[in-house]
């Protein structure tokens, strides 16, 4: 299985921090099972949202198939709204068959695509008004870490995103296996507050 997590200017740290901990930590227990890149627009560094530099490791042009994408949200996914070439892009990997998930705010930018009509979706909590318009027929669900549609799963803001990864571990792998990364990077949310 191979697994792309999209990288650009702006995006929020832990919205593909997280989820790509998740998912190298089943790659590093089964990696004869799973692959997992970083892409962005070109392999040069680039700045997020709160300051850390990345590299992604290829860049859209190099990718070639995933079965999935994991979209990150952050200040970074407004400039790419209305941006024709990021539409066609993320319709193209869909109609590819590619299991399309979103973290945050990267679900306005799969709405701009069309991704989310006519479906259950989530986000960051203060971007629904944001969300809504940029879709037709999208139901919000604003209570919700994540929301599985098949095949478009929408996270919640941040830490979401590490829920998120974790469910398709154990849908896309076993539910032991889930239990083994979530072991393995010790996740146990009990927010301290």
């Amino acid at each position: 299985m191979r697994i792309a997590v999209a990288v650009f200017e702006g995006a929020e740290e832990l919205d593909f921090v997280g989820p790509w901990e998740v998912l190298a930590a089943w790659r590093f227990l089964y990696p004869d099972d799973v692959e997992v890149v970083t892409v962005g627009e070109t392999v040069a560094p680039m700045t997020c949202a709160k300051g850390m530099r990345v590299v992604p490791e290829t860049s859209w042009d190099e990718l070639g198939e995933v079965d999935v994408l994991v979209y990150p949200g952050g200040r970074g996914t407004r400039p790419q709204l209305g941006d024709e070439k990021i539409r066609t892009r993320l319709r193209n990997v869909k109609q590819r068959g590619t299991l399309m998930t979103s973290v945050c705010t990267g679900a306005l930018v799969y709405a701009d695509a069309g991704l989310l009509d006519g479906r259950p979706a989530t986000t960051y909590w203060s971007a629904f008004d944001e969300l809504l318009p940029l879709g037709r027929d999208i139901s919000a669900r604003p209570d919700e870490r994540f929301v599985d549609d098949g095949d478009v799963i929408t996270a919640a803001g941040v830490s979401a995103g590490i829920d998120m990864a974790l469910h398709l571990v154990r849908r896309l792998g076993s539910l032991e296996t889930a239990r083994e990364v979530l072991r393995y990077i010790q996740y146990d949310p009990q927010p301290p507050v």
